[in-house]
């Protein structure tokens, strides 16, 4: 793996990180899907607008259009929409937590679902997974969090999870960021409609509402989609998945950071043990020569 891919796989994972808290800032000033859908449009209008002047084409294959569907509905209205709704009562540590939880999900369904051969060490990053999950869970849990908004988190991770199976490899092909702002767009038209009929346009303007959203929907919103892309086009699936370890530390760390989210023993505890589990099946998937 050259200099190259390492930045964009550190890039990718800072900023896949740091959408939760300004999610979770958003949300305190503005009505969760409202503030979505109009994130999603700009940020698609932008993608969109880039990949026309730089020549790419919007003549996609049917895999392309498959993949720009099915993570418009699952990854955009389904597992952001509903972790919008569910950081209104819920930390954005504890979002992100859940989320980095997405590699082990995959893996796991992949074993169970579709005979996916997967090595002991793979096993054991699994196993890992569910016991450092289950300690945060239940120190969350004693500790007040909100039950709905930790359901919405988990029902939104396994629609990301879903997602990722359906559409693997829907990104090759070329016209990266095409695709990139086609899917935006699908997202922005499904979550405005339950934007539309159930949620009241009172929104708090302010500085730090104004910066957040420009912040999520230029950086988390379209930035990292387009560098994940790039990476996984650059470095495989495989490997660039593994840069998902990062993820919980990152997001633990940007909330304590910005927020000032508190960080409890089992948080730190259960946070090393899901990153080791998601780099331990992340480099099962690998053949020996590429460790």
């Amino acid at each position: 793996m050259d200099f190259k891919a390492l930045f964009m796989g550190f890039a990718f994972a800072a900023m896949w990180s740091s959408a939760f808290t300004s999610a979770r800032i958003i949300v305190q000033y503005a009505p969760p899907l409202t503030a979505l859908s109009l994130r999603f449009l700009i940020s698609g209008l932008l993608g969109c607008a880039i990949a026309w002047a730089l020549g790419q084409s919007f003549r996609l294959s049917r895999r392309q259009w498959t993949g720009v569907l099915v993570f418009g509905l699952c990854q955009n209205s389904l597992y952001l929409g509903l972790n919008f709704v569910a950081m209104q009562t819920v930390q954005a540590s504890l979002a992100a937590i859940i989320a980095s939880t997405m590699p082990l999900l995959v893996a796991l369904a992949g074993w169970l679902f579709f005979d996916t051969k997967v090595r002991p060490l793979g096993v054991a990053g699994l196993i890992a997974g569910v016991v450092g999950v289950t300690l945060i869970m239940g120190a969350r849990l004693s500790g007040g969090t909100d039950v709905m908004g930790l359901l919405l988190l988990i029902v939104g991770v396994l629609s990301l999870t879903a997602a990722t199976l359906a559409v693997m490899g829907a990104s090759s092909g070329g016209n990266v960021l095409a695709i990139v702002g086609l899917q935006l767009l699908v997202g922005a038209a499904l979550t405005a409609i339950p934007a539309i009929l159930f949620e009241p346009f009172v929104v708090d303007w302010n500085p730090t509402l104004i910066g957040a959203f420009f912040y999520t929907t230029l950086i988390p919103g379209l930035a990292a989609t387009w560098v994940w892309f790039l990476l996984v086009g650059r470095i495989g699936a495989v490997r660039a998945s593994t840069f998902h370890f990062l993820n919980p530390f990152l997001g633990v760390l940007i909330a304590a950071g910005f927020l000032g989210e508190s960080i409890g023993p089992l948080d730190v505890v259960g946070v090393l043990i899901i990153a080791g589990g998601i780099l331990a099946v992340q480099l099962s998937k690998q053949s020996p020569a590429a460790i």
